[in-house]
């Protein structure tokens, strides 16, 4: 038997975030109209260099200004990808840049982690009780001949102390991938949306990064790109080998 979960919580009941979540994952174009105290918007651009600099607008001041939320604290970016202009990477280093500039700061490979980033663990911590997919501020960097650690402080207010040994378990937040936003809710979504994107344009991605949003969501991008993710209703499959090894 399968049953469809077709009640989400997150957010009030008459918000377009809820209803267009249940359209696009019933294959159907989402409303969106103008009205500025709208929850849901589609801005569109077909350029991804374009879009990157619409997210970093909108993060860094068209949201903060007109809809009193703050940056660093109440607006997360989920992107499909990794790579490519309009991918986590790339975002992080604009919205780090723009939002986190000239701070103290730690260099690890071609990464740099400064005083005041988000961060997200990405491997889990069983000796901090830091788990994968928590989010979190660095507090404090310091370094002397005697020691060299960073301070985070996580969503939750508790201090985690990593020495710069440690730090690879952290990443930049500013902008995380859709598939690491399972399971969390965040007050306000930007999410670039554009053909560079095209392997991981799928209907159950979207969905999700619809429903991540608690009171606004933004899309930034084309319509061909939106598009192909309403109609594309594969989902990846992986394959570990899992059965095999549990015989």
């Amino acid at each position: 038997a399968v049953a469809r979960l077709r009640h989400i919580y997150r957010q009030a009941g008459d918000s377009r975030i809820v209803a267009n979540a249940h359209r696009i994952n019933e294959g159907q174009w989402p409303q969106v109209d103008n009205d500025a105290r709208a929850d849901f918007f589609f801005v569109e651009e077909d350029d991804p260099d374009r879009v990157a600099e619409k997210i970093e607008e909108l993060v860094a001041r068209r949201l903060p200004k007109g809809r009193n939320l703050d940056p660093l604290r109440q607006i997360q970016v989920l992107s499909p990808m990794y790579k490519g202009q309009t991918g986590a990477l790339q975002l992080n280093r604009r919205l780090q840049e723009r939002l986190n500039p000239g701070r103290k700061s730690h260099v690890i490979g071609d990464r740099e982690l400064r005083e005041g980033d988000r961060v997200m663990q990405v491997r889990n911590n069983y000796d901090k009780g830091v788990f994968t997919g928590e989010l979190g501020r660095i507090g404090r960097l310091h370094k002397d001949e005697d020691e060299a650690f960073a301070e985070v402080v996580f969503e939750d207010g508790i201090v985690q102390r990593y020495e710069f040994t440690q730090l690879e378990q952290l990443r930049l937040a500013y902008a995380i991938s859709i598939h690491r936003s399972q399971g969390s809710e965040f007050p306000a979504v930007v999410i670039p949306l554009t053909t560079q994107h095209y392997p991981m344009l799928q209907r159950n991605l979207l969905y999700t990064a619809v429903t991540r949003a608690r009171e606004l969501f933004v899309l930034v991008g084309s319509k061909r790109a939106l598009k192909r993710a309403i109609d594309n209703d594969q989902q990846a499959n992986r394959f570990t080998s899992l059965a095999d090894r549990l015989r």
